[in-house]
């Protein structure tokens, strides 16, 4: 599918990968429009990059059920979506606050799993109309595991669990969406510089988790996501398919914070 006049809406577009995608997508030609929970930050966003802007809680039905329809009115149709609203918060199972953990778990899961698929099932009707191309396309997916899915770190369970889902839907919802024209992927990423790694307890530890980074020996920049998010648009060959974007990384047992 080509970028140029796709319309294309982005969730987590007010900072970090979905920013980035989102900048990428409209230098490519796309007319663009970002979900995020932050509106101070998704406003900025969308005026910095000439994006239209809705607030949404993407594990809410109705907050995304509106969210998509007032983007599909603005926008004329929906013919891409990128999926990057997220959290990655740890907690451990023996930990002293075992309650806490069990409620950052039901919220993880909410926010990353069911997020994801509650923007699909409303973005899909609408793709559903669009008229195919030469491929007979008329909408892409593009969802946000992580390597973490495979590789999860102590501590990691619910961010683990809800990125493995992300992975696992993607061969039965491209399945079920061919009739439609509707191709879906993920990407896996590694550790990549964003604003969820701000809050680090140590100062040198993003340091530390680029030392097993094969090469380049660094954190991932989100221009280079956005790069595989818009590959993975544009290849129709593309489908079913969950990628990693890790510069070799398969994170050893555990990273000392």
């Amino acid at each position: 599918m080509k970028l140029s006049g796709a319309k294309a809406v982005i969730t987590g577009g007010g900072s970090g990968l979905g920013l980035a995608t989102a900048r990428a997508f409209a230098r490519a030609g796309a007319k663009v429009a970002l979900m995020d929970v932050d509106e101070s930050t998704g406003v900025s966003a969308a005026a910095n990059i000439g994006a239209f802007f809705c607030c949404v809680d993407v594990s809410d039905e109705e907050s995304v059920t509106e969210g998509v329809k007032s983007i599909s009115d603005f926008l004329g149709g929906i013919s891409t979506c990128v999926n990057c609203a997220g959290i990655a918060a740890a907690s451990a199972i023996l930990g002293r606050k075992r309650s806490q953990a069990f409620r950052l778990f039901e919220k993880t899961v909410a926010i990353n799993l069911s997020g994801t698929y509650n923007v699909i099932r409303a973005v899909v009707p609408v793709m559903a109309e669009n008229q195919p191309n030469r491929d007979g396309e008329r909408g892409v997916i593009v969802n946000t595991a992580s390597i973490a899915a495979f590789e999860g770190q102590p501590g990691q369970a619910a961010y683990a669990a809800s990125k493995s889902g992300i992975a696992g839907m993607s061969v039965p919802l491209a399945r079920e969406l061919a009739s439609r024209g509707i191709r879906v992927n993920a990407i896996a990423p590694g550790i990549f510089d964003t604003p969820m790694l701000h809050g680090l307890p140590s100062p040198d530890l993003k340091e530390r988790l680029a030392a097993d980074v094969v090469f380049p020996n660094r954190l991932g920049n989100p221009d280079e996501f956005a790069s595989l998010a818009k590959f993975l648009v544009q290849c129709a060959y593309m489908n079913g398919e969950t990628v990693r974007i890790d510069a070799g990384l398969r994170m050893p047992k555990s990273v000392s914070v």
